[in-house]
């Protein structure tokens, strides 16, 4: 996805009984086109260079505008430099009739043009990403919500979408959620506590933990999990797994009660307490806390292991899963592949790592077993799925209300879920946030996580690289199975794959196929007028082709192809006649 802007025309330009400069043309309010000369007698062209969005509302925040009224934002405003080009200067000359006319001078200096912004952003995924956003916000009728999806090596954001609900309920790119929202992440944050847990040599995953009936009371704190009943003594992975709040809390008041620092300075060191420094404005700092701090209080320690009393950006959130699968190292994430003049790379914009390590090799291959857990046996089992696997977190976090506190006039939620897949050989990674979804669930593994499902299953499916090739020369060892259907169009795809086939046929348009050991055979499948075809075998786009050309009326069950029809194949078609294909798996 690219931007552009050419340099401003050396011209001045006729209004009136004046002329004005481009500077000033800009300032003209609603400008045509083009006027007539004074005389109504001649055509006089007027150039007005302006910025468009070629795929309109796409990641519109994101690229972003500049105006008039010095408003500059998304990656237009923060490379307005490049893309805006220079200005030219002209010498005139007035001749009669008040007319201007360029006048050659060696003083004259050409305009030049601005440079093209390659962005990361692929078109397809930014617009899947969007829809599938769109489609779960609206279901949940939710305040807003975002969603990034970054390549895992490079930390390039190939899609970026970010959605607002207004006062009529309709969603639009009003703002930045992905960058511009620092809020406490919830759950998604308990992978930096496990990481902690095991980088200092505390706990190993198999060790048994007492979360009791789901209740712990801290002071004057009770943190509950989600489960009412509790899930009594689980093991650490479990604790993580099913997003246990107790278990967590427990752990950490066990092992760094009284070392809290030791706690804050690991999370330091995985740069959690860092900005990302994007080439665009609006980033919102991370809030991470030190002990001794004005707000640290005795709450603090657990608080801040379940992901509250902290505060990060989602594409923040999203820097630290992508490292967990780019094998620890942290790179940022960047919206620029390079700047272009006429198809000529001025600057390259690559990867740049902001962290080489945020732990051990060893504590990495424990919690990315445990992220996948999550997805096969923990809280985001709804997202398994046998074809590839997907490792992440989810995250459900109260929503709190400044001063008011969390519960305040309702208690609002705020979904995510922040993984990577596939998860054997990662190369996406993705962060979803939902928030305030207002229809009584609000679940991350629920509101959240089909999105990022919907967002990887089709990234999957769409990509050769997780695919065989098929060698062309291999031999067919199984003929395949074929639809009945149009001779000439079985015929053709049939040639272009090189399968054999045996042709029986002797008149019909129509054909059944029959499989054998060595080929296709086609036979014949009589499609007489005024009689009901037999479309058994037949795909629907076939089969309603012939039926309501048969001018039968027909109503369909089911999906995939025809198994069976409620009037038999020959008898009379009377015109308007009903008809059901009662449709199935072939």
């Amino acid at each position: 996805m690219n931007a552009r802007k050419s340099g401003r025309n050396r011209r001045y330009y006729p209004i009136g009984n004046r002329e004005i400069n481009y500077v000033e043309l800009q300032k003209v309010k609603k400008f045509p086109l083009f006027r007539m000369g004074m005389n109504k007698g001649g055509f006089i062209p007027v150039q007005v260079n302006r910025r468009i969005l070629p795929h309109q509302s796409l990641a519109q925040r994101t690229i972003g505008t500049v105006n008039d009224g010095g408003v500059a934002v998304g990656i237009e405003g923060a490379f307005n430099y490049a893309l805006k080009g220079k200005a030219g200067i002209s010498l005139l000359q007035r001749v009669p009739g008040n007319v201007w006319i360029d006048v050659n001078s060696p003083n004259q200096v050409d305009p030049e043009d601005g440079l093209d912004v390659v962005t990361t952003i692929d078109v397809d995924l930014q617009d899947l990403a969007e829809n599938a956003l769109h489609k779960q916000l609206e279901k949940h009728g939710a305040g807003w919500g975002t969603v990034i999806l970054m390549e895992v090596k490079t930390g390039e954001i190939k899609a970026i979408a970010n959605l607002k609900r207004d006062e009529d309920g309709v969603y639009s790119e009003a703002f930045n959620y992905a960058i511009g929202e620092s809020a406490e992440p919830g759950s998604t944050f308990k992978t930096a506590a496990l990481i902690a847990l095991l980088e200092d040599g505390y706990v190993k995953l198999d060790d048994i933990v007492n979360t009791g009936k789901g209740k712990l009371k801290i002071f004057n704190h009770t943190l509950t999990d989600s489960h009412e009943e509790g899930y009594g003594k689980i093991s650490v992975r479990k604790v993580f797994e099913l997003s246990s709040n107790v278990g967590v809390a427990t752990l950490m008041m066990k092992y760094y009660r009284g070392k809290e620092k030791d706690f804050i300075d690991r999370l330091y060191k995985m740069k959690l307490n860092q900005p990302l420094n994007l080439e665009i404005d609006g980033e919102v700092a991370p809030y991470i806390k030190y002990p001794g701090d004005k707000f640290w209080s005795g709450l603090s320690l657990p608080q801040m292991s379940i992901g509250y009393e902290v505060k990060l950006t989602p594409l923040q959130m999203l820097a630290f899963y992508n490292a967990i699968a780019n094998d620890g190292i942290m790179v940022k994430p960047h919206l620029i592949k390079a700047l272009v003049n006429h198809g000529e790379t001025i600057q390259t914009f690559g990867a740049e790592v902001l962290c080489s390590s945020i732990c051990s090799s060893s504590t990495l291959n424990k919690v990315r077993d445990v992220l996948e857990g999550v997805v096969k046996d923990g809280t985001a089992s709804n997202l398994n799925n046998t074809r590839y696997k997907i490792a992440g977190k989810t995250g459900t976090a109260q929503v709190a209300k400044g001063k008011r506190g969390y519960k305040s006039g309702g208690v609002s939620y705020r979904a995510s879920f922040a993984g990577y897949f596939p998860a054997d050989d990662p190369k996406y990674s993705c962060i979803v946030v939902v928030n305030s979804p207002s229809k009584s669930v609000y679940y991350g593994n629920v509101v959240a996580g089909p999105i990022f499902k919907e967002i990887s299953d089709k990234v999957y499916a769409t990509s050769k690289e997780w695919f065989k090739t098929v060698d062309d020369d291999a031999e067919l060892t199984d003929m395949p199975t074929s639809k009945a259907g149009h001779k000439q169009q079985l015929e053709e795809v049939l040639d272009e794959l090189d399968i054999p086939m045996k042709d029986k046929t002797k008149k019909s348009n129509w054909v059944s196929v029959i499989r054998t050991d060595e080929d296709l055979e086609l036979n014949d499948k009589n499609v007489i007028k005024n009689l009901v075809p037999d479309v058994k075998g037949m795909c629907l786009k076939d089969a309603l082709f012939l039926l309501e050309n048969a001018g039968l009326r027909v109503n369909i069950k089911g999906k995939g192809v025809v198994k069976s029809q409620s009037i038999n194949p020959g008898s009379k078609a009377n015109r308007g006649q009903s008809i059901t294909i009662e449709m199935g798996l072939s």
